[in-house]
């Protein structure tokens, strides 16, 4: 069976979200959750302006739109993303991404309760074992002596709250953009208006006295790493969620989208060189019962 467009580009989504995950761990702890995401903003920024520019499809859409636009970007890339690379930089890839799955339920309620999404009863099945698989994945221990990734820095209380902000914000974000998404908006636009909206916010409060201390040194490996993963994360994964967000329910495409996780196993073992437990297979396993109730709804 074929599976619909939009589904596989959450998908997507949750692959370059993975990535994300695990190239911008050693980043994060050096520069700091906020430097590090507004750097990649700025850097992303300038590219999906050159992307709308050189496509020849610049066409705003009205003031009213763009405000929402911008509001999605600030609480879902802002508020969201600087609180996943905090949880992140505490808790490691593999546990922050745990936390950060509770976007999907968070969502699905959001969205019921406010724009009247009606889930039928395989998807709602389909969400919860989605979701249950994923966690399980996510907390089975490795079955070896902890890497630096895997280790808990900052305290673990800290990180957990952290992760519960991060996946609020995405599912606010994500509910409040869903509605203009659907109205065919060109995803590219939608990520500039949105990418560009949290930079502008993020250079603003990075002026204030208040704000984190700038790293006093840059190495080229840390640069390298903020590029990847503006390019991997927010270019390519936030462009992608947008579309899906063009033709899925919210709860649906934040789900798939939660299942980064979940690929976050195999790609964690190639890193580290430390084999997932049988638990975490075996919550992997539960994830893709859930996806396969999903598709077939």
């Amino acid at each position: 069976m074929a599976l619909p467009i939009h589904e596989l580009a959450a998908l997507g989504t949750a692959t370059c979200w993975a990535m994300t995950g695990i190239i911008a761990s050693d980043a994060i702890r050096a520069l700091g959750a906020f430097h590090f995401n507004l750097a990649r903003q700025a850097l992303v920024t300038l590219l999906l302006a050159a992307i709308v520019l050189a496509s020849g499809s610049l066409s705003l859409p009205d003031w009213e739109m763009t405000l929402v636009l911008a509001l999605s970007g600030i609480i879902g890339i802002l508020l969201g993303d600087t609180l996943n690379f905090a949880a992140v930089g505490r808790l490691g890839p593999r546990r922050a991404g745990a936390v950060f799955a509770l976007n999907a339920p968070m969502a699905a309620v959001l969205g019921w309760l406010v724009l009247g999404e009606a889930l039928g009863g395989q998807a709602v099945a389909g969400i919860a074992v989605t979701v249950a698989g994923v966690a399980l994945a996510i907390l089975g221990r490795p079955s070896e002596g902890a890497h630096r990734l895997e280790q808990v820095r900052g305290g673990l209380r800290t990180g957990l709250l952290f992760g519960l902000g991060a996946a609020l914000g995405q599912a606010a974000g994500a509910l409040i953009a869903r509605p203009y998404m659907a109205g065919g908006l060109d995803p590219y636009v939608a990520s500039l208006i949105r990418v560009g909206a949290s930079g502008l916010a993020m250079g603003l409060v990075a002026t204030l006295p208040f704000a984190p201390p700038r790293p006093s040194v840059l190495s080229p490996k840390v640069l390298a790493l903020v590029a990847a993963t503006a390019v991997i994360g927010l270019l390519l994964g936030m462009t992608l969620f947008l579309f899906a967000l063009q033709g899925g329910q919210t709860g649906i495409i934040a789900t798939l989208s939660a299942t980064s996780p979940v690929i976050i196993l195999p790609l964690l073992w190639l890193r580290t060189g430390q084999r997932p437990s049988a638990k975490s297979w075996l919550g992997a396993g539960l994830a893709v019962v859930g996806l396969a109730l999903i598709f077939t709804r």
